[in-house]
């Protein structure tokens, strides 16, 4: 069953209230350093990828399952909306001491505290790179002004997105460009997976990586959640328009089951407000 990111975080923050109560009672805040699975995390438990990573050792832990049984030793993949490094550092470790990560995250809120974990664990800092940018499909778009969901507050906020519960944070100090772009500046050579995840944004993703999606065809492990499209001015249509020009069929990230890459019978299986962790791959 799909649960609506609304209810997850309702769940998360009555948890919060008894967790914090207990740690009140021992006289600690809600910011904190911890090691989980391998890897160590500066976590702020108000925020929900944070309590998620402190409480069961992960955030969206079927996306990790998925990602790390694609991902070999050496490859090159990117974390496109990397937010604190919930997934950057997990990648990092499939990747091992001969591969390369580079995460991309334009909002400062969440850059910066992607820098802070990547920091944490130097062992794994040399395989990652850390761009605060904004991909679209436009190297002369501006970033003035943009603000983008990257915070997901447990504690009380007046100005949280009605259905994923989402804060808008500022992309000050992020570079406009394009994936094309950003990974011929990288000198990259090849690319084999991508982790995509931009809260509707995809389809401008994807058309300025068309030059990089026809040279390399990496896999990507992606979120659908058409009602955030449709908030960009995007759509499913269009998104899945968009992979078929590159010859990408879709999967369940979870089951693996194939998925129609028609958008009705898509969304029939995708509740409103919710969304179905993918993988596209070349047919």
């Amino acid at each position: 069953m799909i649960i609506k990111t609304k209810h997850k975080m309702l769940l998360a923050r009555v948890a919060l209230i008894f967790v914090m109560t207990a740690r009140r009672l021992a006289g600690r805040t809600a910011i904190t350093q911890v090691s989980r699975r391998g890897l160590r995390w500066e976590l702020d438990l108000q925020e929900g990828i944070d309590f998620s990573i402190w409480l069961i050792g992960s955030f969206e832990p079927e996306t990790v399952r998925c990602y790390q049984r694609l991902i070999r030793p050496g490859d090159v993949v990117l974390d496109i909306g990397a937010n604190i490094g919930a997934h950057t550092l997990p990648l990092a470790q499939a990747v091992g001491p001969a591969g390369r990560v580079i995460a991309f995250e334009p909002t400062d809120f969440a850059f910066a505290k992607l820098t802070r974990n990547t920091a944490l664990n130097p062992t794994l800092a040399g395989r990652i790179q850390c761009r605060q940018y904004l991909l679209g499909d436009s190297e002369s778009a501006s970033t003035a002004g943009t603000a983008l969901y990257s915070s997901w507050p447990l504690k009380d906020a007046d100005d949280r997105h009605h259905l994923h519960q989402g804060q808008l944070m500022t992309t000050a100090g992020a570079e406009a460009h394009t994936l094309d772009a950003a990974l011929a500046a990288a000198g990259v050579q090849r690319l084999d997976c991508i982790k995509l995840d931009i809260d509707g944004a995809e389809c401008a993703l994807l058309r300025g990586a068309h030059a990089s999606l026809t040279r390399w065809h990496p896999v990507i492990v992606m979120e659908l959640a058409p009602y955030v499209l449709e908030e960009k001015g995007a759509s499913l249509e269009e998104l899945l328009d968009l992979l078929r020009v590159h010859d990408y069929v879709l999967t369940d990230a979870a089951t693996g089951k194939v998925l129609s890459m028609d958008a009705t019978q898509l969304k029939a299986i995708i509740p409103d407000g919710a969304s179905l962790n993918v993988v596209a791959r070349k047919s």
